[in-house]
Order: structure tokens, then C-alpha cells, then sequence
């Protein structure tokens, strides 16, 4: 129902449930004397346990020789059924006196692949033919498509790809989308600061001068600084596509806004039942639910990426670039929203009180519900809070 987020364990876990190791974040209150901070937590089928004594930090976790050991040999401490989490972590008021969980990164620098997927490339395109005007878009679109045709098939780097960009050159349809669409160089930016993710549940912002925007359904890697995969989660690149139009030196801020990064449900770690075979198969599914009973659908197959996921982490982690607690990653998509939501012509929109759910087999569902970036609470938990939270609590060191 629009203008209200249930969630609750069956519509949120993966289809095999509990099958896979399953770790995440949430904020546990004080209890028994041990103050209120935030904690790493393991998944199981009769709860959700606190590891943060083995695991203080994700970035620890994920920097161990076994993550999946840890999670699941750690005994750790109940800290209540995961319906019950999830029913407070639900957009409202939070009550501060039960724990609700968190985005599944802490440390971690929030990287990002854009134009990774040849129909969400030729959206850039357009958005920056059209300058950012949405009423303009279905007419370039039209005219593009009909210049470009199918570029699904095109390996980017390769010689077929440079004498593509020739030809588009000669033919004054060439865009720096293009260029790390189809060219040798990926575009990797930094998507959110470190900690300011928002997790399932929680209430993502718009930037208030926005009037063209989309959410972006995506598959994110978990990679520890040794560049080695653990696992992967879902993600909502929140994009404003009105300011990236107008010029794409306006990136960071149609990009990074309060609230403008969800992740999660939680953190599937790569074991014996999923791994980054099953990632580059996996189809992402986004439904979005307007209070005026609006209904937009759609997919994003990861079989058609025009980038492997491994390359866009060599890409990101480098002899050049170094990451020493480690980065999430987003892959990228393939949805690109054109249905009219309003005025023919004048393509998708959010507007405040959409409910937004990104979903997939294998790593569950996340859900938020739309607001305004200064509307939502301000971001005030940083690393500064983290690090003298964690010496509160006796965890500041990093574990074997």
C-alpha cells in the first residue's frame, strides 16, 4: 500500500532464505549496561545476532581470512527475530529503545560504475542532449536510437568500439557517456561519503530543487583492500537526472545528497551457495508505488552489462588507487525509466511518499520510501562518533 512500508522477513530475505551467510548492520540500544552503538550482525533462522565482539567493524569482517567462518561459527549475542527489526527500522519513528538495522558498510569508501549497461548509456545521452529537460527527452531518444541503433554487442576498448566512436564522431553523435560507455576507461566515482548510507527501511532524500529523477536498481560488491570480493547487496544509486543534464560537471551533487544512498537488505557473502557467477546472472527487479495509486515496473539483467564486474574493480582497485578498509561497489544498471508519469513526453519522475523496492532471488529486498533530502534527519553519525562509539564499547581494535 502506498504512503506506508511494512516489511517483514518473507518479503525481505532471499528466495532460499537463510540458505546463504547472511550479515548486516544495526543499531543495538543500551542493554545490561553495555552502551548503544552500532553492530555487525549475522543472519540466522532463529535470529539476528550481535558478532561485533569478533567483528567490530564490517570492514573487519570482510578483512578476515574467513568471513564466512566468522559469521557463522561466532555464537554472538541475540539481539531479536528480524521481523521485529525490521518492523522499527520501517520509515517513521524510530523507537530508539529496540534495535533497527543499517546500511551493511561501515569503513568502506562508497564507489560507483556508471554507464555500464549499453540502454542506461543512451539514456546519459539524452539526458545530456535534452539539458536536463525532461519534455524534450522523447524526441532525441527517437532521433538517437535511430542514428545509433544496438550497442548491447559492443565490447568497450576494443577496435570494433573505436571504429564505432569514429563513425559517431563523423556523424556528430559522440558524447563523453560514450566514451566510457564503449571506450577503454570505465567511469568510477565516488557515490557517498563513508557511513552515510541509508539501510532497508529507511526514508531516502530528493534534492529539493530536483524536478527529473529516477532511482537506480543495482547489484553492489563488497571488496575487502586486498581486492578480493566477499560479497554483494543491492542498492538505489538515487540519481537526479535534471542537473547531470544540465552538465555533467554537476555529478557529485545530482549524485550525493542526504539520503541519497541505500543499501542493503543485508550482505550475502560469497560461500559454497553464491558466488560472482551467480552475481553476473542475477536479474534486479524495481517496483515503484506512488500515493496516487502510480505503478512503474522494471528489470536490470546483469547478463547485460557491457563491463565484468571483476574489470570494474581492477578499474577501481589498482596499483594506482588503493582502498585500506576496503569499498562497496556499484555495478551499474540497466534500467533507465521513460514511462509518463504525468504530461506525455515528460517520461518518470518520483514524487514524495513513492514506496521504492529493489529485489532479486538471491539478495533479497530493499525498500525505502521517497522524501526530501532536507527533509529527512540530517546526517550526523560520522566516523569521529564511530570510532569514540566503538572505544565506548571496548571494540576499538581489529580482531585476527
Amino acid at each position: 500500500m502506498a504512503g506506508s512500508l511494512p516489511l517483514a522477513a518473507a518479503q525481505t530475505l532471499p528466495a532460499d532464505l537463510y540458505a546463504g551467510t547472511l550479515v548486516g548492520r544495526a543499531w543495538v540500544p543500551e542493554q545490561s549496561g553495555r552502551p548503544a552503538g552500532p553492530a555487525v550482525v549475522a543472519l540466522r533462522d532463529d535470529g539476528v545476532y550481535d558478532i561485533s565482539a569478533a567483528a567490530p567493524t564490517m570492514t573487519a569482517l570482510l578483512e578476515s581470512l574467513d568471513p564466512v567462518a566468522r559469521a557463522r561459527q561466532t555464537p554472538g549475542r541475540r539481539i531479536g527475530a528480524l521481523d521485529d527489526l525490521l518492523a522499527n527500522s520501517a520509515a517513521g519513528p524510530l523507537d530508539r529503545s529496540r534495535p533497527w538495522l543499517l546500511a551493511p558498510c561501515d569503513l568502506q569508501v562508497i564507489k560507483a560504475a556508471g554507464v555500464t549497461f549499453a540502454t542506461s548509456m543512451i539514456e546519459r545521452v539524452i539526458e545530456e542532449r535534452a539539458k536536463g529537460d525532461p519534455a524534450g527527452a522523447a524526441r532525441i531518444r527517437e532521433h538517437i536510437l535511430g542514428n545509433i541503433g544496438n550497442l548491447a554487442d559492443i565490447k568497450p576498448g576494443t577496435e570494433q568500439a573505436a571504429e564505432l566512436k569514429n563513425l559517431l564522431i563523423r556523424q556528430d553523435l559522440w558524447s563523453q557517456y560514450l566514451e566510457v560507455g564503449i571506450g577503454p576507461d570505465a567511469e568510477i566515482f565516488t557515490k557517498a561519503p563513508v557511513l552515510s548510507a541509508l539501510g532497508t527501511g529507511a526514508d531516502i532524500g530528493l534534492h529539493p530543487g530536483s524536478d527529473w529523477n529516477n532511482p537506480e536498481p543495482e547489484v553492489v560488491l563488497s571488496v575487502n583492500s586486498r581486492g578480493q570480493v566477499r560479497g554483494a547487496m543491492l542498492g538505489n544509486d538515487v540519481n537526479l537526472r535534471d542537473f547531470e543534464g544540465r552538465s555533467a560537471l554537476l555529478l557529485s551533487k545530482a549524485k550525493d545528497n542526504n539520503g541519497s544512498c541505500a543499501l542493503g537488505p543485508f550482505l550475502r557473502l560469497f560461500d559454497q551457495t553464491f558466488g560472482l557467477d551467480d552475481v553476473r546472472k542475477e536479474i534486479v527487479r524495481l517496483r515503484v508505488e506512488g500515493e496516487e495509486g502510480f505503478v512503474l515496473e522494471g528489470t536490470s539483467s546483469m547478463d547485460q552489462i557491457t563491463r565484468d564486474p571483476l574489470d570494474l574493480v581492477g578499474q577501481t582497485l589498482n596499483a594506482s588507487h588503493q582502498y585500506p578498509d576496503g569499498f562497496v561497489l556499484f555495478l551499474g544498471t540497466l534500467f533507465a525509466p521513460i514511462q509518463d508519469r504525468g504530461a506525455p513526453g515528460a517520461g518518470f519522475t518520483h514524487k514524495e511518499g513513492d514506496l521504492v523496492r529493489i529485489s532479486s532471488l538471491r539478495l533479497g529486498t530493499l525498500s525505502n520510501r521517497v522524501s526530501r533530502s532536507d527533509r529527512i534527519p540530517p546526517w550526523s553519525f560520522g566516523l569521529s562518533a564511530l570510532m569514540a562509539n566503538l572505544a565506548e564499547r571496548g571494540l576499538l581494535f581489529s580482531p585476527a
